[in-house]
């Protein structure tokens, strides 16, 4: 018997599912429409079939959105994605976050940025527009198959992010019509997701990973086509473009690890992030090859190769992130949701054609008959992207464990620290591209004045001594003799491009582009290198202690500081004090004060107040804090909440309302009459008389009974009044009391005894303890010179900004 369900909203997934389905047969159509449109040119019909099924595909897309975002919004819980990964408490911008939390949403908008991207290679392609749409279009309609979310044989194809939540799981609430009315919130959004570098990084990454199809696709289209040379230019812009966005994404990456997945740094080898880093890394070699081999004729082999590989290497990416692989070495890969195989054959198809095109046309491919020549820049180029190379194989290699485990059968353990395991490897592969990048910037083409070269390389080469030697003796990481040679590198890499830069303002601007994200790199290099090697806990605990049951099991106490409410703790140089918390659902906010004193006067020199907060999430494993930074011009201070007191540390009360005596002090005991007064801790007691018609609330009164009630009159010391009579009762023979609190107070009072022979009134007056005092353990540290680093990173977008601008000229001219 089917069950009529209460409430649910099924409307809006039924037109989303539609969409999905739509989007899938538009794009598979407008491939195999581009396919033929570019096979036989001259059959336009083709090429009219393609566009408007591109266009379909575009509007299926907006439409999958828009259902979706529809449901988060409105908090329709019946549908699986929404419950999942939304909740009522998430403001506007972390809703938004959600919507890409999920595989789905994230399959989403890679397929929705390239839908951005086919519509600009629409109107700029020209001729390439049919073999480099065919391309990108088999890649949509591969991406829209991730969503279907349907059984076909028994083999699962995509996940449906309109599925309902009756139907993803298995439990008895759904055999209830109205289990709706048992959900009153969905589980909410990660709390590491809840930063705002949350809302921008994944959208500017997934653009990234979206334009890495296109040189993929130009180089395709080279080999398919048989323009071998002719797709270099138009593909370096786009290269460059790719290079430059998911750069940008990844450092958001970075900026988001520093302030909100508590790695304590902005780099942590995660696998995730080296699966983001490698296709960056292999473009970037490309690029550089391309534009060798544009300006010599040398490396097209390598050329194509990095070009197409690239992207490869963002699907491989994709699967280590998607398939549940990394599941145990990665903090924030997604889950396994069965597509572990849909995942491997997308790898597979762009590997197959890929190896395909470049083993067929491989003698037909432009070669140059006379080597490079050593003192030209194209050798170098060649070199240095060799480097790239190598430093990416390392990587792959040491991330793909789990893989290789799986495929073999055997059991390597990941590197138990991956930052120095991946740090030893790549500080040598970073200085060498650094020192390409700087003494390379002097040589021409084809061939190099000698003298020239090395008249500039030299006295670069000192100055960058002279800089590197200042700024090893300022950040005093001379102890290393790695990060001596990384700091010269950076240095020599800033110096020399920093003289190519002054000549492009002599008139040269063609050259600005290329030194300008060189000098980036530089900074880059340096501010990561000290930062990473100089910072420093400065919350040292010499104790070596924190007085928290099980601390030492998930921190190091001797870099944690306990700290108590309103009592001053000195750490360094600062004094710090934990002043309160304040309470944004689900977040805690830890006011932290940081005084620095003057030793000689002991006035306060400099103060501020860091609020880092924190959530208790059962789900995740407990107390998940988010750091706060105080920013200066040559450090960051970086403070984060690592335990705090509980929240629901109190008494569950009784059905009355009253709780039981354990929660109250040992009571004192007078001997009182009419008229006295009695302190208590925050004001004090009159007794004003007695009672003799008292009445008992539901115990009804007998004959025999006597039942009095003692008037008190409660002054607090805050200027409130409060009226309390608590009863005596003598019942056959037997005597009774009947308490009554006053809870503003923390007070009971019992009318314990009646003593004629003295006449006196016994009272009891019970008070609740002093609340014990709020407290948090927290973690300071010390990054210097970080901002070298952010500075770099956004001098480098610029550098790749600046070329793409000059590249894109060379393809207007060459048009005309």
């Amino acid at each position: 018997m089917d069950i009529q369900y209460v409430g649910e909203n099924l409307l809006p997934g039924k037109i989303g599912q539609f969409f999905v389905i739509l989007s899938f047969g538009a794009a598979l159509l407008s491939c195999v429409s581009y396919y033929f449109a570019a096979q036989y040119k001259d059959d336009r019909s083709w090429l009219r079939i393609a566009r408007s099924a591109f266009w379909l595909n575009v509007l299926a897309i907006v439409g999958i959105g828009s259902c979706l975002y529809y449901i988060i919004y409105n908090h329709l819980f019946e549908y699986h994605y929404a419950w999942a990964h939304s909740s009522r408490s998430l403001p506007t911008h972390y809703i938004i976050s959600s919507f890409w939390e999920g595989q789905e949403g994230s399959f989403w908008l890679w397929m929705f940025w390239q839908s951005l991207l086919g519509m600009v290679l629409l109107f700029k392609a020209g001729s390439w527009e049919r073999p480099v749409m065919a391309v990108v279009m088999l890649c949509q309609a591969i991406l829209a198959s991730m969503l279907i979310g349907v059984e076909i044989f028994g083999v699962r194809v995509g996940s449906s992010p309109f599925i309902l939540l009756r139907e993803a799981m298995q439990a008895p609430i759904f055999s209830n019509p109205d289990y709706l009315g048992m959900i009153p919130d969905g589980r909410g959004l990660n709390p590491l997701l809840q930063n705002y570098w949350m809302v921008i990084h994944p959208p500017t990454l997934f653009l990234g990973f979206g334009a890495m199809i296109v040189p993929f696709a130009y180089a395709t289209a080279g080999l398919w086509q048989r323009r071998y040379r002719e797709w270099i230019t138009p593909g370096i812009p786009w290269a460059l473009f790719a290079v430059m966005t998911l750069g940008a994404g990844i450092i958001m990456g970075s900026f988001w690890a520093y302030e909100a997945l508590n790695f304590g740094g902005f780099w942590a080898w995660d696998p995730v992030e080296n699966a983001s880093i490698i296709p960056w890394f292999t473009l970037i070699a490309a690029v550089h090859v391309m534009i060798a081999y544009k300006n010599s004729g040398h490396s097209y082999f390598a050329a194509t190769l990095l070009a197409m590989v690239s992207f490869v290497l963002v699907i491989y990416a994709s699967f280590l992130t998607r398939s549940g692989v990394l599941g145990e070495t990665s903090v924030h890969s997604f889950t396994d949701l069965g597509l572990y195989w849909q995942l491997v054959a997308f790898n597979l198809v762009f590997l197959v054609i890929m190896v395909y095109l470049l083993v067929k046309r491989k003698k037909e491919m432009p070669s140059h008959p006379k080597e490079e020549e050593s003192y030209s820049r194209e050798f170098w180029l060649f070199i240095g992207a060799l480097v790239l190379t190598v430093a990416c194989v390392q990587i792959i290699a040491s991330t793909s464990i789990p893989v290789f485990n799986q495929l073999f059968g055997t059991n390597v353990a990941p590197p138990i620290d991956p930052v120095q395991h991946y740090n030893k490897w790549q500080a040598g592969f970073a200085v060498v591209v650094g020192l390409l990048s700087a003494f390379t910037q002097f040589m021409k083409y084809k061939r190099t004045d000698i003298r020239k070269f090395y008249a500039a390389a030299i006295a670069s080469l000192i100055i960058a001594v002279l800089v590197a030697a200042i700024v090893v003796y300022v950040t005093k990481v001379y102890t290393n003799f790695m990060y001596v040679l990384l700091v010269f590198s950076a240095a020599y890499t800033i110096v020399a491009n920093g003289k190519i830069l002054g000549d492009a303002f002599k008139g040269k601007w063609k050259l600005a582009g290329a030194a300008v994200a060189h000098i980036g790199f530089g900074l880059l290099l340096i501010g990561g290198l000290v930062a990473a090697a100089t910072n420093e806990v400065i919350s040292v605990n010499s104790s070596g202690y924190i007085a928290v049951a099980g601390f030492d099991q998930v921190e190091k106490p001797g870099e944690n500081l306990f700290l108590t409410e309103g009592e001053p703790v000195q750490m360094g140089d600062y004094r710090i004090t934990y002043v309160g918390d304040s309470v944004a659902p689900p977040n805690v906010y830890y006011k932290i004060n940081y005084e620095k004193i003057d030793e000689e006067t002991g006035r306060v020199i400099e103060r501020f107040q860091l609020q880092p907060f924190a959530q208790n999430n059962p789900q995740m494993g407990g107390l998940i804090g988010t750091p706060d930074t105080r920013h200066y011009l040559t450090h960051d201070i970086y403070t984060l909440i690592t335990a705090a007191m509980s929240d629901t540390q109190q008494q569950a009360q009784g059905e009355d309302g009253q709780t039981g005596f354990d929660d109250y002090e040992e009571p004192a005991v007078y001997e009182t009459n009419i008229g006295d007064t009695l302190r208590y801790r925050n004001g004090y007691i009159v007794v004003e008389g007695i009672n003799r018609d008292a009445t008992v609330q539901n115990i009804p009164r007998r004959d025999d009974d006597v039942i009095v009630g003692l008037k008190l009159k409660v002054y607090a010391a805050t200027g409130e009044t409060y009226d309390v009579e608590p009863v005596f009762l003598i019942r056959g023979g037997n005597t009774f009391d009947l308490f009554k609190d006053v809870a503003e107070q923390g007070l009971r009072f019992r009318f314990s005894n009646i003593m004629p022979q003295k006449d006196k009134l016994e009272l009891m007056v019970y008070q609740k303890p002093l609340p014990e005092k709020r407290w948090v353990v927290f973690k300071a540290i010390k990054f210097p010179y970080i901002n070298f680093f952010w500075c770099g990173a956004i001098v480098m977008t610029i550098g790749f900004f600046l070329s793409i601008l000059r590249r894109n000229k060379e393809v207007r001219t060459t048009s005309d």
